[in-house]
């Protein structure tokens, strides 16, 4: 498996992100994955979101568009048309850094221990593998936190949650194409992997997402 260069990442396309609000964030979210974007995933993000926040896997900068304007944005995605979206979106005055990176290595040394907050919006269940072999990007992200940060997200769980006819057409399309990576993806493989790296973790799921907050890291 090539981490590296994989299909969930390259499905981004200039044309695909400007069709990922609509299609995603109303279309989706409402009918297949039953997680309304304006009443569950944005009070997620505003809620915990800090003072100096990364955003990694950034989509269309769609939520950082909640960010409150004393705080301090940096991106992160393997995919430089959806850091080149979200910068235009946000503005560009108002990012800090734009991070080409991919994930499951480590960050740049002088993003350890940076950040307040970070957020992974729909990036679990793109990513290639296993939610276990996903491991290595919460600590990763773990690492560049502060002694007080937070690590928070969302992600689409697998086939446990037992999707609508809706969703399961979707979950098999885009786990056939590697956009997904997530038909085994289940809350306690989730719990397991963020325990790892964090004392405090909590996970709520509203209809067939997993919004996750894990804090305290450790090490």
């Amino acid at each position: 498996m090539n981490k590296e260069t994989n299909d969930g990442i390259k499905v981004y396309t200039p044309l695909a992100l400007k069709l990922y609000d609509w299609w995603v964030l109303r279309i989706s979210n409402r009918y297949a994955w039953q997680c309304q974007t304006h009443r569950h995933l944005v009070p997620h993000f505003r809620n915990n979101m800090k003072s100096n926040h990364l955003d990694v896997g950034v989509g269309t900068g769609f939520y950082l568009t909640y960010a409150p304007d004393i705080c301090s944005v940096s991106l992160m995605d393997l995919n430089a048309s959806s850091l080149d979206a979200a910068t235009a979106r946000v503005g560009k005055g108002r990012i800090k850094a734009s991070v080409l990176h991919d994930v499951f290595n480590p960050y740049p040394a002088h993003l350890h221990n940076q950040f307040d907050s970070i957020s992974m919006f729909y990036l679990l269940h793109c990513l290639p593998g296993t939610m276990k072999e996903k491991a290595p990007v919460i600590h990763r992200a773990a690492e560049a936190l502060t002694r007080d940060g937070v690590l928070f997200g969302a992600t689409i769980l697998g086939d446990e949650a037992n999707h609508n006819a809706f969703g399961r057409k979707l979950m098999a399309v885009y786990n056939k194409k590697g956009i997904f990576s997530n038909r085994a993806d289940g809350v306690e493989d989730l719990r397991t992997i963020l325990s790892a790296a964090f004392d405090r973790v909590d996970i709520k799921v509203e209809g067939k997402v997993a919004l996750f907050k894990a804090e305290r890291k450790k090490g």
